[in-house]
């Protein structure tokens, strides 16, 4: 397994499997949606997010906001705050509920091992994508974009989570929605 984790790459991991949660991990992701843990983490990012749009510079170490014409998401530095394992994975989880109560139905679930630099990383990632339709033109609409989510280990250590949401810059495509609004699907309460 060692040689072939040197040997491995991104695009040729040593380890690429579907990923699946267990039915026990199933539950302790219902029980933790319902935790304190959540509520926090979700407060959080909603705070991070509006001091991002009015004072970038007080963002807090453990995030980082993306803002470019056609990609925006943030990344969380895990490794710059208390959460566990089980809490970044039930994060992740939730994010994606919360992209696919938006609309969106998930495209990809994988887990992926491989090494980088002589680090070794897996990676398990949702990506999801918006219910097809036209708009009122007849162009396609994209809602916020093709969502990405990713959360990182480097040789064992949680890393980070990205959430990044792609949009498309096409005359066969709608203007995307503004990301504001997926953020708020992210953080509103039901």
């Amino acid at each position: 397994m060692f040689t072939q984790v040197e040997e491995s790459s991104a695009s040729n991991p040593a380890e690429h499997e579907v990923l699946r949660r267990t039915e026990e991990e199933k539950a302790d992701f219902e029980h933790w949606c319902r935790t304190l843990v959540r509520r926090r983490l979700m407060d959080w990012l909603m705070h991070q997010y509006a001091t991002f749009l009015v004072s970038p510079d007080d963002l807090d170490e453990a995030i980082d906001f993306l803002d470019l014409p056609a990609s925006k998401g943030f990344v969380i530095h895990l490794h710059h705050t208390g959460y566990s394992a089980r809490d970044a994975r039930h994060l992740m989880d939730y994010l994606c509920e919360r992209v696919r109560q938006a609309g969106y139905r998930r495209q990809l679930a994988d887990r992926r091992v491989f090494q980088r630099d002589g680090v070794i990383e897996e990676v398990e990632r949702y990506y999801l994508k918006p219910a097809p339709g036209r708009g009122s033109e007849g162009k396609f609409t994209q809602r916020f974009g093709n969502v990405l989510i990713q959360l990182l280990w480097r040789d064992g250590q949680l890393h980070h989570l990205t959430f990044q949401a792609n949009t498309y810059n096409d005359h066969l495509f709608e203007a995307p929605e503004a990301f504001r609004g997926l953020m708020q699907a992210l953080t509103t309460e039901d």
